[in-house]
């Protein structure tokens, strides 16, 4: 009789490892399904054993991973070289522990020539689970449709969106699809594997707010500027210098130089059932989208 993998979910106190367990459950996954977070007495799964999990602690890392075959490693959100060190340390915990295969959340085409600064981060720990010899399956996740509930609700109370994406474009995944994509993986088989994992379909910055205005009933002229006036415009009106050129700007050159343009059938593939379209989760999150429009 065919014993099925222990499963470890790490990071299951955020937003996305908390739903990749409860898909698991929801699937009724057979094994036996681990939850980790650095503060397990927040966990509540029903029937799902906690354990203590932190990156930074090598030696505790390894014996929560006791018996575990399957880790899905969730990026931390602590940016810069400090991350790349704990995910490594993770990585090295998983190795000694025995792990079989290591399921890793990075982002879209970290390579060094992304004008992400944070891409590094993401690209030193792909190359760290390569190099370790354990099987993987790492899933490039575009960025979220979440994202532009932050940024629609202001371009529909001005009417105006200005962006330096140009042409490019851009296929958001919701964050429950980028979960069904994870716990998909933790199911599947050991196969090392590279994917990225989008929406169904790119769109430019101009087709999401005709979306958003078919959606709310409020126009929204876009209005293309350079990423040095996009940076000013963002400065004067307020938003953080960090915010700025670590976050707004780089997104919109990304986009402009093709880089997340991909669209692929991983969330499908995974998970067996096709990813929601931007127009379904934007009606889907209408309150929040006109809630100060």
């Amino acid at each position: 009789m065919t014993t099925s993998p222990t499963l470890f979910v790490a990071g299951a106190g955020g937003k996305l490892g908390r739903r990749v367990v409860e898909l698991l459950l929801e699937r009724g996954y057979a094994g036996k399904i681990i939850a980790g977070s650095r503060h397990p007495e927040k966990l509540n799964f029903a029937g799902v054993e906690t354990r203590k999990a932190d990156y930074g602690d090598v030696t505790g890392f390894i014996k929560a991973l006791d018996g575990v075959d399957r880790l899905l490693l969730i990026s931390i959100d602590v940016l810069g070289p400090s991350r790349t060190a704990l995910q490594t340390s993770a990585v090295a915990a998983a190795k000694a522990a025995g792990v079989k295969h290591i399921v890793y959340t990075s982002m879209p085409a970290p390579e060094p020539a992304s004008p992400i600064p944070f891409a590094p981060e993401h690209f030193g720990t792909e190359e760290a689970i390569k190099a370790s010899g354990v099987g993987y399956t790492i899933l490039r996740m575009n960025w979220y449709a979440e994202n532009l509930l932050g940024s629609l609700p202001s371009a529909l109370k001005s009417g105006k969106w200005y962006t330096s994406s140009g042409a490019g474009t851009l296929a958001h995944v919701s964050r429950e699809d980028t979960a069904r994509a994870a716990a998909g993986a933790l199911l599947s088989g050991d196969a090392s594997r590279t994917l990225t994992v989008t929406g169904p379909a790119a769109l430019t910055t101009r087709e999401i707010a005709a979306i958003a205005t078919e959606v709310t009933g409020k126009p929204i002229e876009v209005v293309d500027v350079t990423d040095e006036q996009l940076a000013a415009g963002a400065v004067a009106a307020g938003v953080p210098e960090p915010v700025v050129h670590g976050f707004i700007v780089p997104f919109d050159a990304n986009t402009r130089l093709g880089r997340v343009a991909l669209t692929t059938n991983a969330v499908e593939t995974l998970w067996g059932e096709r990813p929601q379209g931007l127009k379904a989760f934007l009606e889907a999150n209408k309150a929040a989208l006109t809630q100060t429009a």
